[in-house]
């Protein structure tokens, strides 16, 4: 066979290979159950060496994933630390599955789990070595109140209800009632390092919160002098 032929060979059986072959598509769709996995590898990492010393590297190494599989998700380290804080503060809290003992108290502390030793010293060792984290844009694009999200989403709903069975009046101020709970659970456990528990909350509740929801004013931007 001549040098010609044999290359006219060679390429038809190559096309006829591509053209029998499926198209694959691009890249991968994301794996949603390894993002907790990640997660909480990545509060593990936190805990057991800070912000500042966590590496991508390392938090793979834990969820047994690659770097790749990782930077699909979160493109830096900051916001991989910024979605493990909202992730372990939210307790696995889900809107269908809310806790409806009657009242807005009962709810409300209803939400506050009993955690483990362990949970509750992992919790405040993470908090304690954020380290730079704090001065990231990261940080400072989210907040402390962002954080907790996820949670002012639940007390949301749970205070919605409250105006439905008529518990606390329609007018109530909700939005503020939320972030004020937020606002302080970021204090206690950011800036006090100190846990967020039925003893701390249960004041705030009666002698801060209720009151307001309950009495709201007429017209939040008039003020008495």
């Amino acid at each position: 066979m001549s040098e010609t032929k044999r290359v006219k060979s060679t390429s038809s059986k190559l096309s006829k290979d591509v053209e029998e072959k499926p198209t694959r598509p691009l890249g991968r769709k994301r794996d949603h159950t390894r993002d907790a996995e990640i997660l909480e590898a990545t509060i593990d990492i936190l805990a057991e060496a800070g912000f500042d010393s966590m590496t991508i590297d390392m938090v793979a190494a834990r969820a047994k994933a690659g770097k790749a599989t990782i930077y699909r998700r979160w493109s830096s380290k900051a916001e991989l630390a910024r979605e493990a804080l909202a992730w372990m503060n939210r307790n696995h809290l889900e809107l269908e599955r809310l806790p409806d003992t009657g009242t807005l108290r009962g709810d409300l502390l209803a939400l506050l789990k009993p955690q483990s030793f362990e949970e509750e010293e992992r919790k405040l060792r993470v908090i304690a070595g954020l380290g730079s984290f704090f001065s990231h844009p990261v940080f400072a694009e989210a907040g402390k109140t962002g954080i907790f999200e996820s949670w002012v989403a639940v007390n949301r709903e749970l205070m919605h209800r409250a105006v439905a069975r008529g518990e606390i009046p329609a007018n109530a101020n909700i939005e503020m009632a939320c972030q004020v709970i937020a606002s302080m659970a970021a204090v206690r456990g950011l800036i006090q390092r100190k846990p967020f528990d039925k003893r701390f909350f249960t004041p705030l509740i009666d002698g801060i919160l209720l009151p307001a929801l309950k009495n709201p004013q007429t017209d939040p931007n008039v003020i008495d002098r």
